[in-house]
């Protein structure tokens, strides 16, 4: 049997708005297998982005907890992050505002790399070279700003950057989103190469049915801040139970 690599277990968020108190996470249960690639699906205000928020330590929730790789990483202290996050890394949907505008891509790569792991300059450079040829980048392109790259090329980078730890899973919100079909594709098939290749497991946020169907093993669909319906892609997707999973896909296929 596959090892769980994360296990979120009755994770519970609220917020207060005004005299209103909002529940953006109710007693969600996850698991996500070593070399699995698990979708969340959901409308906006699901809760999809807060679930991703915890996991990766952004935000606090009020109670449950999140197990990465056998380790409780419910309450790590700040010194502690960084040895969670060589574990555990997150690719965003604007992937040219998550880097520095004022770093090229070879200082932001390198920045990560110096945070997370210690290494001499000339390793870094190489290991530089060697992200950027695996995601499929010129290496000379190392030395451009973000906004000198397009929107396809951003994410290669932020995906290089974010491979820089080795970690064992990646967090990708909405990270296809804002690319047009074609870039999309080719982003797809480079995280598909990347789970063959380092046996990576992905938590996969998306709108987009028909990627989960075909890129996703597993999919949860959230509602509400709850989990309504989990189970493996395809079936959830031919065969959907829950109303709202019904209507969901519906909507996506009209």
């Amino acid at each position: 049997m596959d090892k769980i690599i994360l296990q979120c277990n009755n994770l519970r968020k609220t917020y207060k708005k005004k005299n209103h108190l909002h529940v953006a996470c109710d007693d969600i249960n996850l698991y996500i297998k070593q070399g699995e690639c698990l979708g969340v699906v959901g409308e906006s205000g699901s809760g999809k982005s807060t679930l991703a928020n915890i996991i990766m330590k952004l935000e606090k929730a009020d109670s449950g907890t999140v197990i990465l790789n056998d380790k409780d990483i419910t309450n790590v202290k700040r010194n502690e992050l960084k040895e969670v996050y060589k574990e555990i890394q997150m690719v965003f949907q604007d992937a040219i505002g998550s880097f520095n505008p004022r770093l090229t891509i070879e200082e932001s790569i390198k920045e990560y790399v110096c945070n997370l792991c210690s290494t001499t300059e000339e390793e870094k450079k190489h290991k530089v070279d060697n992200l950027l040829q695996m995601v499929g980048l010129p290496k000379e392109y190392k030395d451009r700003y973000p906004h000198e790259l397009s929107g396809g090329q951003c994410q290669r980078a932020a995906i290089a950057r974010a491979l820089s730890a080795h970690p064992k899973i990646l967090v990708c919100d909405e990270a296809t989103s804002a690319l047009d079909v074609s870039v999309q594709a080719q982003v797809v098939e480079l995280l598909k190469e990347m789970q063959e290749k380092m046996n990576i497991s992905y938590l996969f946020i998306t709108h987009d049915l028909a990627l989960v169907s075909s890129f996703c093993d597993r999919v949860a669909v959230m509602k509400n801040g709850k989990v309504v319906e989990v189970g493996e892609a395809k079936e959830v997707i031919n065969n959907p139970q829950h109303e709202y999973t019904k209507l969901l896909i519906q909507s996506a296929y009209l």
